[in-house]
């Protein structure tokens, strides 16, 4: 999985010389926890929730309020941002990024272009949905049960599996793997499958394929 395929591309940002008082209106608005700082489209910072934190207590500064106010009225973007942050590319592995988050303890990144220029960003939330649509959560689920007579019929099972372009997430299978153990049709062992699948009509190609080949206890959704 690519990053691109999973990141945000419409986000917010900032320029350099903006003001904190519009940076911290940007985080209340949006309710977001970073904001790429960008010059001429190219990114050369971000700020996240924890930098506006920081600046946002007058203990900060050690001093009264009216002192607190004053310095935050003159403080600019450049002033608060973290300068050249980590980035991956929109081709990256989503492992990659992942990896890049951990190490750095960061929850986001942004995603520049070959030339540097700030397409977009993922973030962990980003991420958990790809892994989340991987284990199938968002997929319609299916339970079959059916019986199989030898090793020969077991790799037709998964040979069927492959040409429905469906990919079996689990199975249990207490087939004899002897052949002399499995020569008559007396000897049948049951075999269960889980998989996952938004596509009807390659679910019921499958469901025919096996009712056709083999015989099913049941093939229903679970």
């Amino acid at each position: 999985m690519r990053v691109r395929d999973w990141m945000t591309e419409n986000i917010v940002t900032l320029s350099e010389n903006d003001s904190a008082i519009k940076l911290m209106q940007l985080f209340k608005e949006h309710q977001i926890r970073r904001i790429p700082i960008v010059k001429n489209g190219k990114l050369v910072g971000i700020v996240t929730d924890r930098d506006i934190k920081s600046i946002t207590s007058p203990k900060a500064f050690s001093m009264d309020m009216y002192e607190f106010y004053y310095i935050i009225s003159n403080l600019k973007v450049k002033d608060i941002m973290t300068a050249n942050p980590i980035y991956v590319h929109p081709d990256d592995d989503i492992e990659k990024a992942t990896i890049l988050m951990l190490e750095n303890k960061i929850s986001g990144l942004p995603v520049v272009d070959e030339n540097e220029k700030l397409i977009g960003i993922i973030t962990q939330t980003d991420i958990l949905k790809a892994f989340v649509s991987i284990s199938g959560a968002f997929l319609e689920s299916y339970k079959v049960m059916l019986l199989i007579h030898s090793l020969e019929d077991f790799n037709k099972l998964l040979s069927i599996f492959n040409e429905s372009k469906i990919p079996i997430s689990s199975l249990h299978n207490f087939i004899c793997w002897k052949e002399e153990d499995c020569l008559n049709e007396h000897c049948k062992r049951p075999v269960i499958i889980k998989f996952f699948s938004k596509n009807e009509e390659f679910v019921e190609d499958l469901k025919n394929k096996l009712y056709s080949n083999f015989e099913v206890i049941f093939f229903k959704k679970s």
